[in-house]
């Protein structure tokens, strides 16, 4: 490596340094381009229905119409303002990945050590570690004493690593690389010296840095789906506006003028203006009850997300697990020996008084104090101590005990059975022992002890003829919420992967305690390897635990769900994650142990680490999705109402039956108050129970236009045939206003519910409902009655047989759609059974 380099043991003089920083660049990752602030803001107004509403406002301009214009513009510039401000989302990535790596390195100069800034670092360079350094680039070690280092960044996996000089002549994953010390992670204990071999965007972070660089933001379903929706909408305003264009033109010869203020009206009639900031307002709502929950939403798009999601792809160490090793089985015939050894071969615990929860360190150590804490023993003195080390695999430490000394070792079975006094078939029968521990994922460790004279000093040489007298199981157990939680993902239709970085036989063990459904075959990293992109699409369904894994891996894993359609959540903690939190639809960071970079890569972070907060997070999500299709469902009747008036008067060569100022009154007037209760809305039985919804499906189907179609119909026919039978074009107007508002309101209450009955118990918990209709009758009768009201919207006073018959339109309204319900919901569950039928046939 020195050679390679061209680096010196005693480091690089000062001219030398200078030369590599001045031709390869400083050691630091490279920073992406980020938008301006007004260009984040103009993007909330090319939105296809924005810019219809804009070209509207301007032609009201041309022709000198400047209060209806500047009402459509303000609708417009506060709908904006609102989406900006609402969903701003932070792309700090970058700026997280940049505090991962030391701000200041030790590094030789001629033999000599100095500090320089991380950012000078170069290759070659020979940088100093101790006990609690960042890594500062990628070294080589070229010296180590009792070296360990964290890399749960890089590997997910909590346990430090402990670091030597060897050479490994084959390649290995990033987490067995041994001889090396990268970027970002952390010394935990001892010292050493390494060759810097990578800088910035080489190193391990600098590659998951480009990762996150090369990946785009993925488009939520739900803004997929609202944009099919403004397709849809323009269309049928288009389709409808050329029809009249040549209808009426053919028909009745209408002049130019007309026909341009009746397009505008048709406009403003079906583009429902309002409908952005109402989904925004719901969006927001359900981002404030997650984060009662402990689930904090970036970006409120993806809230909905949550809702749609089909895969949960999850890390294991402390997303599934507890990230605590435990001590599960114990296999002995002497136990308290046993438990002796734990107490006192380690190096945790000092004094008899200390609580096991103040004690931190070798997590190997901790479990095994915690799995004896209640025991109370007292710690015996220390005569002598052989500290554990990967060379010889074992610890031993010597104590009194009566008349004579006695020596406690633990480490690794097969090394202490070799050192037992044992017969062949004692020996073997232990051998097994192990192996059933380790069959299950258990990491199997090994007690032995030996009673020596009161003159013998404690070496390796001495631990021969040991007494073996038992193993230990241990593993990082799986927190009983999270098999909770992945059995209510499972029944709520959707799959739940398990990605780590650990060995492949605890990966098993635990994805079987959690109930994971495909857990006969795993993948690891190398078999990755060997796939291409399109033969890991067609496995990744049928596997549901992948071990021993990058971040590469994990990028490939969740890409390859997205190419089967699949609608995927990554949760992670660590830096390893980021990619892969970026490019799943919906990034899940752990709020506690995870990562600032994992944090700002992902859409939604856990407050608790706790896996089943997703799963209360995706039961907000469903909710939320119902009642935003509930609320499109009580609009656009409405939009198409109001639209279905202008045609019926211009079919008819009648005047405009309502100006633009009265449509943007209704519109708004049902924006301020009615659409925003149905956003309250509870959660519905069957939420969880019900399969994920499918994503090719538009926001509105094949039964949503019909009843958009037929209510449209049932508030337009009526009003418009009662405001015929008056005189005057204020009354017509006021009663037409009238009997769409109403009628709105009484629609809202049927779009509670999809098909079941509207008047239930529910009702009475949605208070803001009951608080909305008030609000919009006393809106709506200070427009129909107070003269500064009836002279802004050009509105006038209604007599009581007037209102009389606009209620009875609105409960005539109220019971068809009820009736309609009850004959759609068995229409459907006559061809659900039907289906059922077939496919159990």
């Amino acid at each position: 490596m020195l050679k390679k380099t061209a680096a010196q043991k005693q480091g690089l003089n000062k001219q030398e340094r200078e030369s590599r920083l001045m031709k390869n660049g400083p050691n630091k990752i490279e920073e992406k381009k980020q938008l301006k602030t007004w260009q984040k803001i103009a993007k909330h107004f090319t939105d296809l229905l924005m810019v219809v509403l804009i070209v509207a406002a301007l032609l009201k301009f041309a022709t000198g119409e400047f209060v209806e214009g500047g009402i459509i513009f303000l609708v417009v510039i506060v709908n904006g303002f609102v989406g900006y401000w609402q969903e701003r989302k932070a792309e700090e990535s970058l700026d997280g990945l940049k505090q991962m790596m030391g701000q200041e390195a030790t590094v030789l100069n001629e033999g000599q050590p100095i500090k320089i800034a991380s950012e000078e670092l170069v290759q070659g360079d020979v940088v100093v570690l101790k006990a609690g350094d960042v890594v500062p680039a990628d070294l080589r070690m070229i010296e180590v004493h009792d070296l360990t280092i964290e890399e749960s960044i890089l590997t997910g996996e909590s346990e430090a690593v402990e670091k030597s000089i060897a050479a490994i002549d084959r390649e290995v994953l990033a987490g067995d690389q041994l001889n090396m010390a990268f970027s970002g992670t952390l010394v935990q204990t001892g010292s050493a010296k390494g060759i810097v071999v990578e800088t910035g965007n080489d190193t391990e972070i600098g590659k998951i840095n480009r990762a996150l660089q090369s990946i785009q933001s993925q488009t939520t379903p739900l803004v997929k789906k609202m944009h099919q929706l403004n397709k849809q909408i323009f269309r049928g305003i288009l389709a409808l506006i050329v029809f009249l264009l040549f209808f009426t033109t053919f028909r009745y010869g209408m002049d130019w003028n007309l026909m341009f203020s009746a397009s505008i009206a048709l406009i403003v009639a079906m583009i429902p203006e309002g409908l952005p900031a109402v989904l925004t307002m719901i969006l927001s709502m359900g981002v404030k009850e997650m984060a009662k929950e402990n689930a904090i939403i970036k970006g409120m798009p993806a809230v909905e997300t949550l809702g749609s999601m089909t895969v949960i792809c999850s890390d294991k160490t402390g997303t599934l697990t507890k990230n605590e090793m435990t001590v599960t089985e114990v296999v002995t015939e002497e136990a308290p020996i046993v438990k002796e050894i734990m107490n006192n071969c380690q190096e945790l615990k000092t004094q008899d008084d200390q609580a096991i929860e103040t004690i931190q360190g070798n997590p190997t150590e901790l479990a095994l104090l915690k799995y004896i804490a209640e025991e109370k023993q007292s710690l015996k003195q220390v005569l002598g101590k052989i500290p554990f080390s990967s060379s010889y695999k074992y610890m031993a430490t010597m104590h009194p005990a009566d008349h004579e000394q006695v020596i406690f070792v633990k480490g690794a079975p097969e090394v202490l059975l070799e050192k037992a006094d044992l017969t062949t078939e004692e020996k073997a029968n232990w051998e097994n022992q192990g192996e059933q521990l380790a069959s299950k994922g258990q990491r199997v460790l090994g007690f032995a002890y030996k009673k020596v004279s009161p003159q013998e000093a404690l070496t390796h040489e001495s631990l021969s003829e040991l007494t073996f007298a038992g193993l230990a199981g241990i593993i990082d157990p799986p927190k009983e919420s999270a098999i909770q939680a992945v059995e209510k993902a499972q029944q709520a239709g959707i799959s739940v992967k398990m990605i780590t970085g650990d060995h492949k036989a605890t990966a098993q063990a635990i994805s079987k305690q959690i109930g994971l459904k495909h857990t006969s075959k795993i993948l690891e990293g190398a078999d990755l390897d060997r796939l291409s992109d399109e033969e890991l699409a067609q496995q990744v369904e049928q596997v549901d635990v992948f071990a021993r894994t990058t971040p590469e891996h994990k990028l490939r894993i969740v890409t390859a769900l997205q190419k089967k359609e699949e609608v995927v959540g990554m949760t992670g903690d660590g830096v390893n994650d980021a990619p892969a939190l970026k490019q799943a639809d919906i990034g899940i960071a752990m709020g506690i142990k995870g990562s600032e970079v994992s944090k700002q890569a992902a859409d939604m972070v856990l407050a608790d680490d706790n896996f089943y907060t997703i799963i209360k997070a995706v039961k907000e999500g469903r909710r939320i999705f119902d009642n935003l299709q509930k609320t499109i469902n009580f609009f656009l009747p409405t939009a198409l109402a109001q639209g279905l008036i202008v045609i019926l008067a211009l079919l008819m060569n009648r005047p405009l039956p309502l100006t633009p100022i009265q449509i943007l009154w209704v519109n708004m007037v049902t924006t301020i108050t009615l659409s925003y209760a149905l956003g309250f809305e509870g959660a519905s039985k069957d939420t969880m129970k019900r399969p994920p919804r499918d994503t090719k499906m538009g926001i509105l189907t094949g039964y949503s236009f019909f009843r958009i179609i037929y209510v449209s119909l049932l508030i337009m026919i009526p009003a418009y045939l009662l405001s015929m039978r008056f005189e005057g074009a204020a009354l017509q107007q006021t009663i037409l206003l009238q009997n769409i508002v109403i009628g709105q309101a009484v629609y809202m209450i049927n779009c509670r519910e999809r098909l079941d009955r509207s008047i239930n118990r529910g009702m009475l918990k949605n208070k803001v409902l009951f608080i909305s209709l008030g609000i919009l009758i006393s809106l709506q009768a200070a427009v129909v009655f107070l003269p500064i009201g009836q002279q802004l919207i050009g509105t006038t006073a209604l007599s009581l047989g007037q209102q009389t018959v606009i209620l009875g339109n609105a409960l005539l309204l109220f019971f068809v759609v009820e009736l309609e319900k009850r004959i759609s919901k068995g229409i459907f569950q006559r061809k659900a059974k039907t289906v059922s039928h077939y496919n159990n046939s």
